[in-house]
């Protein structure tokens, strides 16, 4: 196996990596609009999201200002710097990173991510916002969009989301073209870094449309030692059938790389080898994760709800074995809003996948990588004070009021790290239980309490659940069920949010319910699939703070290390 590590470099600088900021400018006023207009997405619309979205703004700025008070000058941006690639939130988002530039010296290094830019025209975006009297109105690109709800309408070019044609020059300072002052610069296709030059061949899957697409892609050398590797994990096809348009394929991530951009790897794993026989440390990222945040829970995953759209986009084990056998060793991605670290092994060979958790989605953070001796470490950092997060909470009140609603008291809270947690707690309702439980199950969940549960695992009278304090056996079940998604997105930042007795009784019905031999046509059936799956969440990687030996793989977290406890599981093949 070709080694990882660059001998004998002098110490190399701190690395910040920030993953789908989704920046939404709430301060953008289209012409036609009157003059209290701010464009504020509806509550209604954010606790049905997986992200917020007025918030963006404010946690971008708190992020990169403790960023700044870190003094690390080199940013990567995991892809999703924008709300959903609007050329108003586009120059909002960069003036924005400028602005940290300008005063700190910081350079940016991104990724496209699927909601940054589509194809190489565009498409047409429309948003809700808010009017002042808690009604909202539309605000579109397409002059042949419906109002639909919405109380009015307003068509406006700043909201298009532009292809890659446009968007990425106007992005050209986040490493997507050459600077004079980089060591070294090239892309899959050479050293140009004209957008002509960077083109490849893309089919329909009916075969019969052919097309040109630019891929983003590039290795940077910014200081003496580190190479900084973006790759593009996009993919845009021609429709089949003849049809104008292309096919977003971002559902598929790095599953339709293999087949789509095969260069793509070969390039890395060209550049992996240069970087070992150079003695270059190798930052790499891109937008999808390559090993899945279900991988270890995929089978009881797909028993418990079905082949959900999440369980549909895990790569596949096939990516993460070309991963590791191309050498990339560490890989840095977001797209899915969740903090966790996956390992694989294949012989000789290893891949560790750090999921980066957004910035607008429970549990904010991001990570700070440090290249030492023979290792690389990686610090999470959450954002616990984000000044102004409350900003639209006003327009909000004045919202919730006219439907009628409390949004679950998300309204009261005093801090971004709860702002969020409520928000979760919120999207469980609105869109987690609708949308990808079964209706039956998810009946249950309204109807249940923590102690239900007990009795339900024949522990009515047991010791375990006697002595679990009052307040843990009488939680509502849809309580249990916001921290089980706590911890399937945060992992152990959710500990954090999570009380300890819940915690203690939690893992006391995991083993109850382990126990047992249940009917697969049985609640406890499913219950026990749920409590399987939180214990893996809870037993999963080091994803806080912890290293990465970059000889054998193995991830460290503090005195202990996690060498691949479900390696076969992580590839399907346990």
């Amino acid at each position: 196996m070709t080694s990882l590590l660059a001998s004998g470099t002098a110490a190399l600088p701190k690395v910040a990596i920030i993953a789908d900021p989704h920046v939404h400018d709430t301060s953008f006023r289209p012409h036609g609009a009157r003059e209290d207009f701010a464009s504020v997405r509806t509550l209604a619309d954010t606790v049905a999201s997986t992200r917020v979205f007025n918030e963006s703004s404010h946690a971008l700025r708190a992020a990169l200002d403790d960023v700044a008070a870190r003094n690390i000058r080199l940013v990567v941006i995991v892809g999703d710097l924008l709300d959903d690639g609007q050329t108003f939130n586009r120059a909002a988002a960069l003036a924005l990173l400028r602005d940290y530039t300008t005063r700190y010296g910081m350079r940016f290094f991104a990724t496209p991510g699927n909601h940054d830019l589509f194809a190489l025209a565009g498409r047409h975006m429309g948003k809700r916002f808010l009017n002042t009297d808690g009604t909202h109105i539309l605000v579109t690109s397409d002059r042949d969009a419906s109002r639909g709800r919405s109380a009015g309408r307003i068509v406006t070019e700043a909201a298009f989301c532009d292809g890659y044609t446009d968007a990425l020059p106007d992005m050209a300072e986040l490493g997507y073209f050459r600077r004079d002052t980089d060591l070294l610069w090239e892309c899959p296709f050479g050293g140009s870094d004209a957008l002509a030059d960077r083109t490849y061949e893309v089919r329909s899957d009916d075969g019969l449309t052919e097309a040109q697409m630019i891929d983003a892609s590039y290795l940077v050398e910014p200081v003496e030692g580190l190479w900084i590797l973006s790759l593009d994990a996009n993919i845009y096809k021609p429709r089949s059938g003849g049809d104008e348009g292309f096919v977003d394929r971002s559902e598929a991530g790095w599953n339709a790389m293999l087949t789509d951009k095969p260069f793509l790897l070969s390039w890395a794993g060209d550049v992996a080898r240069r970087a070992a026989a150079l003695n270059k440390r190798l930052l790499v990222f891109s937008h999808y994760p390559v090993i899945g945040p279900l991988s270890t829970t995929l089978d009881d995953e797909v028993r418990l709800f079905g082949r959900t759209a999440f369980a549909r986009r895990m790569p596949r084990p096939a990516v993460a074995e070309a991963f590791a056998e191309a050498g990339i060793g560490v890989h840095f991605s977001g797209h899915w809003h969740v903090n966790e670290t996956a390992l694989l092994r294949r012989g000789g060979a290893f891949l560790v996948n750090v999921a980066v958790p957004s910035l607008t989605a429970f549990p904010a953070a991001y990570k700070i990588a440090t290249f030492e001796e023979t290792s690389l470490s990686v610090e999470t950092v959450s954002l616990r004070d984000v000044p102004g997060f409350d900003a639209a909470f006003p327009a909000y009140g004045v919202e919730a009021r006219r439907r009628g609603m409390d949004f679950g008291g998300i309204l009261q809270t005093r801090s971004y790290p709860e702002f969020l947690s409520r928000h979760l707690a919120q999207l469980v309702r609105h869109r987690y239980l609708p949308r990808e439980w079964p209706e039956d199950f998810a009946d249950a969940v309204h109807g249940l309490t923590v102690g239900d549960l007990f009795r339900l695992a024949g522990g009515e009278t047991g010791t375990n659940s006697r002595a679990m304090p009052e307040s843990v056996l009488t939680l509502p079940f849809i309580e249990m069920v916001a921290d089980w998604y706590r911890l399937r997105k945060g992992r152990q930042l959710a500990l954090d949010e999570i009380p300890d007795e819940r915690l203690a009784a939690y893992r006391t019905l995991m083993s109850r319910y382990a126990a047992g031999a249940w009917e697969p046509a049985s609640i406890q059936f499913r219950l026990a699939g749920f409590l399987r799956m939180l214990g893996q969440y809870l037993a999963s990687p080091p994803s806080r703070d912890f290293t990465v030996d970059l000889e054998t793989g193995e991830i460290r977290d503090g005195a202990s290390a996690y060498f691949g406890r479900t390696d076969l599981r992580q590839t399907g093949r346990g």
